[in-house]
């Protein structure tokens, strides 16, 4: 029926379309004048005033200071109020849950880290969720209604088909089959679940090395080897979830591993995962092999191997990037990808050096010859994936001045 709020080319349509792009634009240039906003909307000066009328009374933007330093009178300057809406994400590990709130405009307001040591949780993971959660809740000055949307990234994923946790054995207390309708009675906002590597995925994708790229291909090593697939902008999951999970690849210069899902692991995990990185290192005769939990001693390992420029060191960063190259050689050759990220600490640790070493080595095992760039969100980039994704429901929500 015409005239109705929903149909296309109606003025109320109209002003929404009109309202969000302002909204977007202030979100990426900061705060911004009536005139401003009118030349890159191309809108009317009467028009941009009406649509900031419409939105300072929705509470949607707020004004703030006046432009200074300029020919004429100051104008006055307009900006996303920061307190229209909050997100939330967290970071599930077997050793830690990390949570975060961001405001609207993408700004972390509150943080908090929940430790989980242990194989057996010492409390439920519904309580270890609320608990995360509620502690970077206090940390931003807020309550939990105040959330307008939670998601949490762990390793695997939730096989929509089943609703259970699959390809991430090591996660313990996240196996249970009523988990997710457990989390959803104690939270009061919509909770969505994603794949940790996804995440990483997310926010290089929205604020680092893959931004501009529709089709990319994010390799993960830190806890695990993984991938994140973009495929048309859009992430490809498969049918259970488990689209990504490369560490199960069989590849050649690894035993064949059976039983994937029972031991864990698989042949490019085996070769080229982080756990592998000390065995080469003390293999090859390098001394003072720091100690601590291996994703770590890996990453250190790396940055050292690229930093000191000794026959050792050389070789471990040489080996390391002949079996990543090995594995990241096949996915190229199915998913033909414009970029592959390099994202993990125990990737990122090797920065361009170890960069340019897969480059080399997979233009010599790949037909097709994608661009390798070190990732740029390197500060907890799972749970600032988390925040963006997040974010990026919220505002689809809130900004939505049609109805």
């Amino acid at each position: 029926m015409a005239g109705t709020a929903g149909t296309p080319g109606t003025p109320r349509v109209l002003r929404a379309m009109n309202d969000r792009a302002a909204l977007d634009l202030l979100l990426e240039h900061g705060p911004l004048s009536r005139t401003r906003i009118g030349k890159l909307t191309g809108l009317s000066k009467p028009t941009a005033s009406q649509l900031l009328a419409r939105l300072e009374a929705a509470g949607l933007v707020l004004a703030t200071g006046t432009t200074e330093g300029r020919p004429g009178p100051n104008a006055q300057l307009y900006e996303v109020n920061p307190a229209a809406a909050y997100a939330a994400g967290l970071d599930v590990t077997p050793e830690r849950v990390l949570a975060a709130v961001a405001d609207i405009t993408g700004r972390t307001v509150g943080s908090f880290e929940l430790p989980t040591p242990g194989r057996r949780p010492t409390q439920p993971v519904v309580r270890q969720v609320t608990d995360a959660l509620d502690g970077a809740v206090k940390a931003a000055g807020l309550a939990r209604g105040d959330i307008h949307r939670l998601v949490i990234g762990t390793p695997g994923a939730f096989d929509p088909n089943t609703g259970r946790l699959r390809y991430a054995s090591h996660l313990p207390g996240w196996h249970t089959p009523a988990l997710l309708d457990e989390i959803a009675a104690a939270l009061p906002m919509p909770v969505e679940y994603e794949n940790d590597v996804n995440l990483a995925a997310v926010a290089e994708q929205r604020l680092g090395a893959a931004r501009g790229h529709e089709d990319f291909v994010l390799l993960w090593n830190e806890g695990g080897l993984g991938a994140a697939l973009v495929l048309g902008g859009r992430l490809h999951r498969g049918w259970t979830g488990g689209a990504g999970e490369v560490g199960f690849l069989p590849v050649p210069g690894a035993p064949l591993v059976r039983h994937v899902t029972k031991a864990n692991s698989g042949g490019y995990q085996e070769l080229a995962g982080s756990q592998a990185i000390p065995h080469l290192a003390g293999e090859l005769g390098i001394a003072q092999i720091p100690s601590g939990p291996y994703a770590e001693v890996a990453a250190a390992l790396v940055e050292r191997a690229a930093a000191e420029d000794t026959v050792l060191h050389r070789k471990l960063l040489q080996t390391y990037a002949t079996r990543l190259a090995t594995g990241l050689a096949s996915l190229v050759s199915v998913l033909d990808p414009e970029l592959v990220v390099l994202s993990g600490a125990s990737l990122t640790s090797g920065g361009e050096v170890l960069r340019a070493l897969v480059q080399a080595e997979l233009e010599e095992l790949a037909a097709s010859r994608p661009r390798l760039v070190v990732g740029d969100v390197r500060e907890h980039p799972v749970l600032r994936g988390a925040l963006e994704s997040a974010l990026a429901t919220t505002r689809d929500e809130v900004f939505d001045t049609s109805r």
